[in-house]
């Protein structure tokens, strides 16, 4: 098979197609015929050598794909060749082939077609796992967004609006957070003109947000705990801003607040099965109905992925970026 690899670690043009041994599935593992993937900033920091996949996963990047079921394994009893799946991977996406815990397989959504499934797995698992499964988002809460227009602000802002929440969410032009109030967002900021913390306070009676989702750590932080309601949540998930920075543990105590830091690509399998079959039983029908929906920036061939990382770079694109394998 051919798959996207790095040599040395550099910029996009570090990526390149090489030939790897097809995948054979061993007990509980499925094999897929991979019709596209989707780029998450994870994989420019695997690229650039910050973020080495978890021991046992492929070097290949992708944390995502979809595809059609060419192999299953001993003990499998879903999953059958031919099926048309999406999948949540630790690792191995940008190639023709990828082998996949079968846990981690879900259906492709009632009205979505194979390719756009490939950019769900990612961004509905760090979504409702984050956001409702750990900090427990209720409908008459508020929910603030950072980084909207990407492909997990696009998914977070349609699901939470779908669930009866409030959101309010940011990013850094006006075109981006027209796109933000078309998906559902109610409250929007632009961070390069205002502060989130009083346009969200200021929107909520001075009670601020319930659930904070955020992409920047570090340099956010501070200003993340100003925004938080009582009791409220921090949800960190990136560090585009820093790993470290100084926490007033006393604003938070006061506050009855949390702040919770997570990943999803090294939770063991057995995790990640858990979510994906959650997301199955709670995100598909609300994206089968069309209450939410993938948002897709631009689809470019596995052969540029370079480009398509370049894209990711540049934060001039809204939702997500695919690469799709040409045969």
């Amino acid at each position: 098979m051919r798959a996207v690899v790095v040599t040395e670690p550099g910029g996009p043009e570090a990526l390149t197609l090489a030939e790897r041994p097809d995948p054979e599935p061993g007990p509980g593992e499925v094999v897929l015929d991979v019709v596209a993937s989707a780029v998450n900033r994870a994989d420019l920091l695997q690229r650039q050598g910050f973020y080495p996949p978890p021991p046992g996963a492929s070097d290949v990047l992708g944390l995502e794909c979809s595809g059609v079921v060419a192999a299953v394994g001993p003990g499998v009893e879903r999953w059958q060749v031919g099926d048309e799946v999406c999948a949540l991977l630790a690792g191995g996406g940008y190639a023709e082939k990828v082998l996949v815990p079968e846990g981690q397989l879900m259906a492709v959504p009632d009205g979505i077609d194979l390719v756009e499934a490939a950019a769900l797995p990612e961004v509905a698992c760090t979504v409702w796992s984050n956001v409702f499964m750990t900090a427990g988002l209720r409908p008459d809460e508020t929910l603030l967004v950072h980084g909207g227009a990407g492909g997990i602000g696009t998914f977070a802002i349609q699901l939470a609006h779908a669930l009866g929440t409030r959101v309010a969410t940011t990013a850094g032009s006006e075109e981006k957070l027209a796109v933000c109030r078309d998906l559902g967002a109610d409250i929007t900021v632009n961070y390069r003109e205002a502060d989130f913390v009083e346009v969200v306070k200021g929107a909520t009676d001075g009670r601020g947000a319930d659930v904070v989702l955020d992409n920047m750590g570090a340099t956010y932080l501070e200003r993340n705990v100003d925004v938080l309601a009582t009791e409220g949540r921090l949800v960190v998930i990136g560090m585009q801003g820093g790993s470290k920075a100084e926490l007033d543990l006393g604003k938070l105590m006061r506050k009855r607040g949390a702040v919770i830091a997570a990943t999803l690509r090294a939770r063991p399998t057995e995790d990640k099965a858990t979510i994906c079959a959650s997301v199955e039983e709670h995100v598909w029908p609300l994206v089968a109905d069309g209450h939410v929906r993938p948002v897709v920036h631009t689809r470019l061939p596995l052969s540029d992925a370079a480009g398509a990382h370049r894209v990711v770079e540049e934060s001039s694109h809204v939702g997500k970026v695919l690469l799709v394998v040409e045969r």
